[in-house]
């Protein structure tokens, strides 16, 4: 079986990860990377720590707007598969780079498999719902990390095709949960010895608005303990240009995006998490660490039920609230499978090809 496997975002690759080792076993994989994400940080040190083969591509896609970006890929995409003509083309997630993927398998003979399937946040302001939504329409393979995500795709009408496969994200943690105390020293780098809030901003609604933003930075600054904000480069660009770049670095630790394994050691030691990116709060809820959710809504509503995460969008009540007393993380809840998700991927796209 020949996979053509598209990713292009942090956590894409750390999926690619999980899956990529199953199938390199008895398959072959063409893994093209393209350059959605192109910073060293949030691209190729996920390369190198995980140990994901060298993508046989690099699009180099770059920024741009959402329209340029997704052609831009469609083009060398569509060129790629009538190269080495696939069994199936494999996505995953909700990016552009994953919209692009769909797009052109669904136009050629080629099965399009989709990881993570069925999510919805049903908020089509966000660029990322639309992407999952249209990706799991033109699907030919559905993989759902929980059931309700079945649940979500059934009431669209999709059927056909769907399995439930848990997380690969899990199955990623799992690993990496056992490697990174030896090989991250990212708390001796920081100096880290007492209680802290880690944090992560990087989604336009809260990065464009002004309003949201300069809340959201009052209410971790006034948090007693040491709040380590972890800043994507867009971030830092909307707070320089929002002036509020050097009230974020007087007041909070602001570090550069660092590797998986040194973000999950980060996760692992924090009183609290506060995001607004949902593998984040996925990988929080893993860890059994209480999560703060910068928005309204989320993907991942079974880690809001579990008591694990709580929604507080930019309301500066609310985030001091949820500072003050952090949601109950979760001990046994396991909505997201039991972390074996990449072999039953593996597994389902050879009995799926093999017909």
């Amino acid at each position: 079986m020949r996979i053509l496997t598209v990713v292009g975002a942090r956590p894409q690759f750390v999926k690619a990860f999980a899956v990529s080792r199953e199938l390199r076993s008895a398959h072959e994989e063409i893994l093209v990377h393209t350059g959605q994400h192109y910073d060293e940080e949030l691209s190729d040190v996920f390369f190198t720590e995980l140990g994901i083969p060298e993508p046989e591509h690099n699009l180099g896609v770059g920024s741009g707007s959402h329209a340029r970006q997704t052609a831009s890929m469609m083009t060398d995409l569509a060129a790629l598969v009538d190269e080495y003509d696939p069994d199936v083309v494999l996505c995953y997630g909700d990016t552009n780079s994953t919209l692009a993927a769909s797009l052109v398998a669904s136009k050629r003979d080629v099965e399009l498999a989709h990881v993570e399937a069925g999510l919805r946040s049903y908020n089509r302001e966000m660029p990322e719902e639309v992407n999952r939504v249209l990706t799991d329409h033109v699907s030919d393979l559905l993989f759902a990390p929980s059931e309700r995500a079945i649940e979500n795709l059934a009431d669209e009408g999709l059927t056909e095709g769907v399995h439930f496969v848990g997380d690969v994200m899990y199955d990623a943690l799992l690993w990496a949960r056992e490697h990174a105390p030896t090989r991250s020293t990212i708390l001796d780098d920081l100096e880290i010895e007492d209680e802290y809030v880690l944090a992560t901003v990087h989604r336009p609604r809260n990065t464009d608005s002004i309003d949201r933003l300069e809340t959201i930075l009052a209410c971790l600054a006034d948090d007693p303990r040491r709040v380590v904000f972890s800043a994507h480069p867009r971030t830092l660009d909307r707070l320089e240009a929002h002036g509020l770049l050097q009230t974020a670095e007087r007041k909070l630790t602001v570090i550069e995006p660092v590797g998986y394994l040194d973000f999950l050691t980060l996760q692992t030691n924090a009183a609290a998490v506060v995001t607004d990116s949902g593998g984040v709060q996925k990988e929080a809820f893993f860890l059994d660490v209480p999560c703060i959710t910068l928005r309204e809504e989320t993907e991942w509503p079974e880690t809001v039920a579990a008591g694990g995460n709580v929604l507080v969008g930019a309301d500066a009540d609310a985030i001091r609230d949820a500072l003050e007393d952090p949601p109950t993380a979760p001990s046994t809840a396991e909505p997201y499978g039991d972390g074996t998700a990449a072999a039953d991927v593996r597994r389902l796209l050879a009995e799926s090809i093999s017909r």
